[in-house]
């Protein structure tokens, strides 16, 4: 799942440029018995199945091992228990070096891995999907676009919805033709300030339009 969406566009030149390095691992390389088994019933009873402990503790010490030069890397989980993401929290990661993603899958993690083998746990939204894997490809997308040198323009980021302050939503943007014209006739014009040349002006319309 993850390889096209890592390989193309943004991630995909950030990459190439040696600017970020992603790692891709499968939970089952340290899977149990014959099966490389992962998952298991959950105790007390219920439908689906619950990622083990034992996998996940012995990934993340493999994972850990191999960076022995980064330090203390953060661990996050993706999981509908974790604090709703935020830009501000984006900007936060974007600065860690190594940041090690589990993605949880079927009815999720054993809670032992949450209480005590994870720095943080994050959640995209209030809703259920079947994994954690494209929770953990918009975590990447969204962290990978603030570090320098990723988007052609560095203050391009800055000027984002929600780069402030988790709310204010970016201005409204138009582009060429300054008019155009709908098949039943009605005229939709860019507003004359944006096509005026006076930056002073521009300047103040955007602020202004800023959406909170």
């Amino acid at each position: 799942m993850f390889y096209g969406p890592f390989s193309e566009s943004i991630i995909g030149k950030a990459q190439e440029n040696d600017l970020i390095e992603i790692e891709i691992h499968n939970l089952r390389d340290w899977g149990l018995g014959n099966y490389n088994q992962v998952d298991n019933k959950p105790f007390g009873g219920g439908g689906g199945m619950v990622i083990m402990i034992e996998p996940v503790y012995k990934c993340l010490n493999q994972i850990k091992k191999n960076a022995q030069e980064v330090k203390n890397p953060k661990v996050i989980a993706l999981s509908a228990k974790g604090e709703p993401l935020k830009q501000s929290k984006v900007k936060q990661l974007s600065n860690e070096k190594h940041l090690i993603f589990l993605a949880g899958h079927y009815e999720g993690f054993d809670q032992r891995i949450l209480d005590y083998l994870v720095d943080l746990k994050i959640s995209i939204g209030n809703y259920v999907l079947t994994g954690g894997e494209i929770p953990a490809m918009v975590l990447t997308d969204a962290i990978v676009r603030l570090i320098p040198g990723v988007v052609g323009n560095d203050t391009t980021p800055t000027t984002d919805s929600y780069f402030k302050d988790d709310q204010s939503r970016q201005y409204p943007q138009y582009t060429r033709p300054a008019e155009f014209k709908m098949n039943n006739g009605q005229q939709l014009n860019v507003p004359d300030v944006l096509i005026s040349g006076d930056h002073g002006k521009i300047k103040k319309w955007k602020k202004e339009n800023i959406e909170k």
